[in-house]
């Protein structure tokens, strides 16, 4: 049978041990290899590598959370709603982890009336809620009653 080829048999011995398959992902697990130890450098140090990924894991959630926060604000301002009010809340989330969100977070704050402590008086707080409110009902009633 001169044109036949036939299927060659498996090998009797299997890879050796000492050859890992290359990794897919090489540049993921440098990254998570990164992120945790940046973790456990910084903020609160943890005890283990599990704590550490999971407070990476509550980190990005918080850092989602505050851009989406700021997102809503910006989305806010034209509307009639509480835009300002919104995106303070976010920068207020996102300064627990940006450097850049609680300097702007400081401008916004120094706009603000304030006492001579630094406190914004509870006055301000009961406007800035009650505007809030009118703001948030103004809307629905716009929105779904009229």
């Amino acid at each position: 049978m001169g044109g036949m080829v036939t299927p060659a048999e498996p090998a009797d011995d299997p890879q050796p041990a000492d050859e890992v398959s290359p990794d897919p992902h090489p540049r993921l697990h440098q990254l998570e290899a990164a992120a945790i130890e940046a973790e456990l450098r910084t903020g609160k140090r943890e005890e283990s590598v599990e704590a550490a990924k999971t407070h990476i894991i509550i980190r990005l959630a918080r850092m989602s959370f505050g851009f989406m926060l700021v997102i809503l604000g910006i989305i806010l301002l034209p509307l009639p709603g509480p835009g300002w009010l919104v995106i303070a809340a976010g920068l207020v989330v996102l300064a627990q982890d940006f450097v850049w969100a609680e300097r702007t977070l400081a401008i916004v704050r120094n706009r603000l009336p304030q006492d001579a402590d630094g406190k914004i008086a509870p006055k301000t707080w009961i406007i800035m809620a009650g505007m809030a409110t009118l703001g948030i009902a103004a809307s629905l009633w716009w929105t779904l009653l009229r």
